[in-house]
């Protein structure tokens, strides 16, 4: 299976929507329960590109996508600034192929090169193959919410895994660095 990795870019939301919504219909990573329109992806598409946050996809290089991951603000409290939030879509197609993983490590490595210190990932279910994913790149896992969700007549637990990024805790973060930017001063 061949593919590029790369940004997403507008032309890539009916894909990202397509994808998506068979994730809200037919699994337990994403905890809506209606699956959101193209309009309402296009916002949140542009929401997280105006920030600065990386949005990639895995292309194939005729017309379809084999996944897309992004970063986003784990909390909007300036505090939390120096920390994202990762979420990861692949169709059933694309599973257990090292599609995720591709992904998943480029997103890691654009946000540890904005300055970002923490990556958090919120795991619905929890999805085994996302803990699995997740685990695979050296994300802990440092909690689980129980019963936090509730979808398809059952509840759900959501596992909390996390990796540091760059130096972590270990030194003061840059305020110069992108995320240092995101709330002003």
């Amino acid at each position: 299976m061949t593919y590029t990795l790369r940004d997403a870019t507008f032309s890539d939301l009916e894909n990202i929507t397509e994808i998506y919504r068979d994730s809200v219909e037919n699994g337990v990573a994403t905890y809506e329960l209606t699956p959101p329109n193209l309009e309402e992806m296009t916002r949140r598409f542009e929401a997280l590109k105006e920030q600065g946050y990386p949005f990639i996809v895995a292309d194939d290089g005729r017309g379809a996508l084999f996944g897309y991951a992004y970063a986003g603000a784990y909390r909007t409290r300036p505090a939390y600034r120096w920390t994202v939030e990762d979420s990861i879509y692949l169709p059933q197609s694309a599973r257990g192929r090292g599609i995720g993983k591709a992904l998943l490590g480029l997103l890691v490595a654009r946000c540890e090169a904005l300055g970002f210190r923490q990556m958090v990932a919120i795991i619905g279910g929890p999805e085994p193959a996302s803990v699995a994913l997740h685990a695979s790149l050296g994300f802990e896992h440092i909690g689980t919410m129980h019963a936090t969700g509730y979808k398809f007549g059952r509840w759900l637990d959501t596992a909390i895994m996390q990796i540091a990024l760059g130096t972590g805790q270990d030194t003061h973060p840059d305020p110069d660095a992108y995320p240092g930017t995101l709330f002003g001063p």
